[in-house]
């Protein structure tokens, strides 16, 4: 009975996922530019660093996480519809590894707001523009594993 409403759901979960990777991927990106500025820019305990502390922490709890809770929700309900993955291919497992860097990176990120608040981030505005480059490496073997599906 489950797999079957998975099966009739399918383009409704499909376009949740997606809606969801769309916000979560707009914060990746977005979260370590904040850092950048906030490392070059403002000094620490000033005004300009409370509301920084503000952004990032709001991007993070109400942007961030409940997109990436939902994005692994309605993707792991894809998973489970009958017939959507092919588990003798090597997309799904390549997939799978570049959501779980996402993730990773995601947390990396909550800790280095961490770093912020308790006002010992010894990292500079370059490696947070080098950081920053990740979620796009991950979008990329996401992308073309699922669509082009090379392998």
């Amino acid at each position: 009975m489950i797999l079957d409403f998975l099966s009739a759901a399918y383009p409704w979960v499909k376009s949740m996922h997606v809606v969801s990777v769309i916000a979560w991927m707009a914060g990746l990106f977005y979260l370590p530019r904040l850092f950048v500025y906030h490392v070059e820019q403002v000094g620490a305990g000033s005004e300009t660093d409370t509301l920084f502390q503000t952004m990032e922490m709001k991007l993070l709890r109400l942007i961030m996480n409940p997109a990436m809770i939902s994005t692994w929700i309605f993707g792991l309900l894809l998973v489970f519809t009958p017939g959507i993955i092919d588990w003798t291919a090597i997309w799904p497992y390549a997939k799978f590894a570049a959501v779980g860097g996402m993730t990773w990176f995601h947390h990396w990120l909550g800790l280095r707001r961490k770093d912020f608040i308790a006002g010992v981030n010894t990292r500079s505005g370059r490696d947070y523009r080098i950081m920053n480059e990740l979620p796009t490496l991950f979008m990329l073997v996401i992308v073309f594993a699922v669509i082009a599906r090379p392998f």
